[in-house]
């Protein structure tokens, strides 16, 4: 008998297992239909010992210090700023948008202070910010919108921007300075030893079982267990009754080099060009050494693992449906990115782990059973 029945085996599963097992002592069981830990931010040694990234390339950000300190019970870091280049006009320019991005481009030698009236000129006044494209060409104007956000965004998620929901491109910073940094957040680093191992050891307890390459109903019908996590499609969870849910999928071209050093940067954005949006090269990432070099080209698609929610009004309600059926179903708790059909970075999930593991230690008391000092400071800290 288990106490939880974990559905995944990514951040939403794997930490909500660690919390569990650690600090109530209960027994946990993480199911996985991949045969690996560590869900989309996976990561592994290819053939000539490259440490890749397996669904393509994940960094992690964040501003919060209690997100940071949880996670390094588990890891070490490396400190790392993702930048990103954008092949467009026959150019290499700065994603995102800023000072240099513009002044290249047009041939230019704007101030901080012009570019911002720059930007303004151009500007389109929309009334209502409903759509990925309002956000952008309210900002920017039509032109920049064209060359940077239209063509990549059809590629990314098969629909045009005026399609999509503002949030989409919300995410995306529009620059005046000449910062080149994908993020800005006060912590930005990567796993010492990679994101596996930080998995691993996570879900490394006494009170944990791991069981990969299983699908969740099958184990649920064969293993005796008191509650669930579920951290899949909300919509597979309930048979698709209201309708499937719309995510757009990738998939991942994984190329060794021999060469040192392919790109410039982590990441080469194609707004413009080829059928797919970006490559990526790890070693920029993981700061390995080696003779040769690992890139990975996405191709996004429509079909094959749901990676990011479409977000639009049809969908919002479809979810909606869906989201009151699982607030009013007993003893099972939604969480993470395909649960609550959400675009949530790595550091969100784990704070939304994190949020629903003290709502869980609110609403279950422990009977007859006490806590260390340690480990309520640990529960303090989360």
């Amino acid at each position: 008998m288990f106490d939880w029945l974990i559905v995944g085996a990514g951040f939403a599963g794997s930490v909500l297992a660690e919390r569990l097992a650690s600090q109530r002592g209960e027994k946990v069981l993480v199911v996985d239909r991949r045969n690996h830990v560590g869900g989309n931010a996976y990561d592994r040694y290819n053939d000539a010992g490259l440490l890749i990234h397996q669904y393509g390339p994940h960094i992690f950000h964040t501003n919060s210090r209690p997100i940071v300190d949880y996670l390094s019970k588990f890891t070490a870091w490396r400190p790392y700023e993702h930048r990103v280049l954008g092949a467009v006009d026959g150019m290499l320019v700065p994603i995102p948008i800023n000072l240099d991005t513009v002044n290249r481009l047009y041939g230019l030698s704007l101030t901080s202070e012009e570019l911002t009236a720059w930007f303004a000129a151009r500007a389109e006044k929309i009334d209502k910010i409903e759509t990925s494209e309002d956000v952008v060409v309210s900002v920017v104007g039509r032109e920049l919108y064209e060359k940077f956000f239209q063509g990549y965004t059809r590629k990314q998620w098969g629909l045009d921007p005026s399609q999509l929901d503002k949030s989409i491109t919300a995410r995306v910073p529009i620059r005046t300075d000449r910062d080149d940094r994908y993020f800005t957040d006060t912590y930005q680093c990567m796993p010492a030893e990679g994101y596996t191992r930080m998995f691993e050891t996570m879900l490394d307890h006494p009170k944990i079982s791991v069981l990969l390459g299983s699908d969740f109903r099958d184990v649920a019908a064969s293993i005796s267990h008191k509650r669930v996590i579920y951290t899949g499609p909300i919509d597979e969870y309930f048979d698709f009754r209201f309708g499937r849910l719309p995510y757009r999928s990738l998939r991942f071209d994984h190329e060794t080099l021999n060469t040192e050093w392919a790109q410039q940067t982590g990441t080469i954005n194609f707004p413009q060009s080829e059928d797919y949006t970006r490559i990526s090269e790890y070693k920029h990432m993981t700061g390995q050494q080696h003779p040769l070099t690992a890139i990975t080209r996405e191709y996004p698609a429509a079909e094959g693992d749901p990676y990011y929610p479409i977000l639009h009004p049809e969908s919002a309600a479809i979810f909606k449906r869906y989201e009151t059926l699982a607030m009013a179903t007993p003893d099972v708790w939604f969480v993470g990115r395909l649960a609550t059909f959400r675009y949530y970075n790595m550091d969100q999930v784990t704070g939304q782990a994190l949020a629903t593991f003290r709502r869980i230690d609110e609403k279950l008391p422990l009977s007859g059973r006490g806590r260390s000092a340690v480990d309520v400071a640990d529960l303090a800290a989360a």
